[in-house]
């Protein structure tokens, strides 16, 4: 499935997620839901095809949320989705096909998404976001 035909038919799925429903609430409470699975990431820097970007180098590491604010505003911005996704054990159903990028995708192990920098000149670049689950 493409990324963009996967966006258009999910719409807004922020209930389904948190797997609860308005009727079920009391509107007084404020809506507590625990984490299903918890884990560790890490953002490293690994495209940058003919870029000059001020911000950030190829093999450059971050963790998350840790370093977050080391990030530049327009990659931060743009990892923000993928992040929060991730968070709550989303795992995307595209490939990056056409790409040197491959993604990893093991069930209860390490997830990663490649996502680029939105600098609409060829300054922008790709990060991997890897996803690892914390045993126990």
């Amino acid at each position: 499935m493409r990324r963009r035909e996967f966006l258009g038919r999910t719409g807004c799925c922020a209930a389904a997620l948190a797997g609860t429903t308005a009727a079920a609430q009391d509107p007084t409470q404020p809506v507590v839901v625990p984490l299903k699975q918890r884990y560790t990431f890490e953002i490293e820097v690994v495209g940058q095809p003919k870029s000059m970007c001020h911000a950030h180098k190829l093999g450059q590491r971050f963790a998350y949320p840790q370093d977050l604010g080391k990030i530049c505003p327009w990659l931060r911005d743009s990892m923000s989705g993928f992040l929060r996704a991730m968070e709550w054990g989303a795992v995307f159903p595209w490939d990056y096909d056409g790409t040197p990028y491959k993604k990893l995708s093991e069930p209860n192990g390490v997830t990663t998404e490649f996502v680029r920098c939105p600098d609409p000149t060829s300054n922008g670049i790709v990060v991997k976001i890897t996803r690892r689950a914390v045993k126990g």
